[in-house]
């Protein structure tokens, strides 16, 4: 029996102890701290490190411990730290710049957002505000209120002058007209296009009831004063739709042939032909329909008409619009009998040799004639009726025609004055 027998000191053991107490205690203290000290790596090679310092060291370990080979670790370790402070930190920043980015991906679109915003701020700074539109729309109207002014007041060769040194007077004027006419119930315009419509559609040309026509029942009109060459569009327009071939039940007829000469003082599109209306580039009795929509203007408007006789053919037409404030009774029967109203603008063109068809007072703003010019025979006979009539009443002193008797008055003072009141609005 040994004395003493104390684990630890038995001199048969291996294991060399030297000065300072057991290392392997030691080595095993220092292995956990390197472990608490060590962080977390997300590669799997870090992974594979923590395994290799959590597992337990083998008696070779244990045997080779030295300080030495513990400075080198810690080393290694201290080495390997700025590595993965490194990767962290090139996470993080690539984290940071993927952040970044999206914060300046929100920012463009927040500036778009924001140009956009400003924009229309901007172009709602542009717009008037309600007080200056009504600024703008008196200020529109009485420019539109003096152009229109001149327009009535002078003949038409000074309104061709005019507008041809001021073309921008031409645009104003229409744009302060479309407003005017916006207002109506009904365009003049509109309802000559309806009649070319409706007469072209149920009866042949030069049938009774249809639209006249020359021998080869082609329908020729001028439009006097045509503004924009709305109603050249709109026949034009509905005659070729109307002439397709899909169109099988057709009572009477072919087709439609309808062409349209426009005139006015500005060639506001290709459709338009700049003449002063009282001498158009129309050689004689070549159309077979003249209209003047709201178109008798200037000092010398019964010159139009004489235009009108030359370019007819006979029985052609004449179609009117003018607005009801401008014949000189419609004050005096406003509240009698409309019929009355153009009653002497009437008579001041059947002096002229047409006859008169019909006048249609049935609009509020604006009155309808429509004459046509006689052929010759009736023509004849009429004028031997008024030499019978001159015949049976000798005493009377005044042996002129009608005619000699509207150019002497015209002579005397022009008919803008008397027969048309020129369309002036009212300054307030």
């Amino acid at each position: 029996m040994v004395l003493f027998e104390v684990k630890g000191w038995d001199l048969k053991n291996n294991n060399k102890i030297k000065v300072g107490g057991l290392p392997e205690k030691k080595n095993k203290n220092k292995n956990k701290n390197k472990n608490k000290r060590e962080p977390k790596q997300i590669d799997n090679g870090s992974n594979i490190t923590n395994n290799e310092t959590n597992a337990k060291p083998s008696k070779s370990d244990k045997d080779n411990s030295n300080p030495k080979k513990d400075k080198k670790r810690k080393h290694e370790n201290e080495e390997q730290q700025p590595a993965e402070d490194q990767h962290k930190s090139s996470n993080k920043q690539s984290k940071k710049q993927k952040k970044t980015n999206r914060t300046d991906s929100n920012e463009i679109k927040n500036q778009s957002s924001d140009q956009s915003l400003t924009n229309s701020f901007i172009s709602s700074n542009k717009k008037l505000t309600p007080l200056q539109q009504k600024m703008m729309a008196k200020l529109s109207g009485s420019r539109f209120r003096w152009i229109n002014e001149q327009l009535y007041t002078i003949s038409s060769e000074e309104a061709l002058k005019l507008v041809k040194d001021t073309p921008s007077l031409f645009d104003e004027y229409h744009q302060g007209f479309n407003q005017q006419v916006a207002s109506w119930p009904e365009n003049p315009v509109d309802v000559f296009v309806d009649q070319i419509k409706t007469r072209g559609k149920n009866r042949p040309v030069n049938a009774p009831g249809g639209l006249p026509g020359l021998q080869n029942k082609q329908v020729v009109i001028a439009d006097m004063g045509c503004g924009e060459a709305q109603l050249s569009l709109d026949v034009t327009n509905f005659v070729n739709n109307y002439n397709k071939p899909q169109k099988k039940n057709k009572k009477y007829f072919k087709g439609l042939d309808i062409k349209v000469h426009s005139f006015d003082l500005k060639k506001q599109n290709d459709r338009i032909t700049v003449a002063d209306i009282k001498n158009v580039p129309l050689p004689d009795e070549s159309c077979s329909i003249v209209i003047f929509c709201l178109s008798l203007m200037g000092t010398n408007f019964l010159d139009f008409i004489k235009e009108a006789w030359r370019i007819l053919i006979p029985r052609g037409e004449i179609w009117i619009a003018e607005i009801k404030s401008r014949f000189s009774e419609s004050g005096e029967v406003k509240n009698q009998n409309e019929e009355l109203i153009g009653e002497e603008f009437v008579n001041s063109l059947k002096a002229f040799g047409l006859f008169h068809k019909s006048t249609d007072n049935s609009n509020k703003m604006f009155t309808r004639f429509e004459f046509f010019k006689p052929p010759p025979d009736i023509l004849r006979e009429r004028q031997l009726k008024l030499e019978k009539k001159k015949k049976k009443f000798i005493e009377e002193d005044d042996d002129r025609t009608d005619i000699e008797k509207l150019e002497s008055k015209r002579s005397e003072k022009a008919e803008g004055e008397w027969l048309l009141k020129p369309c002036i609005y009212k300054r307030r």
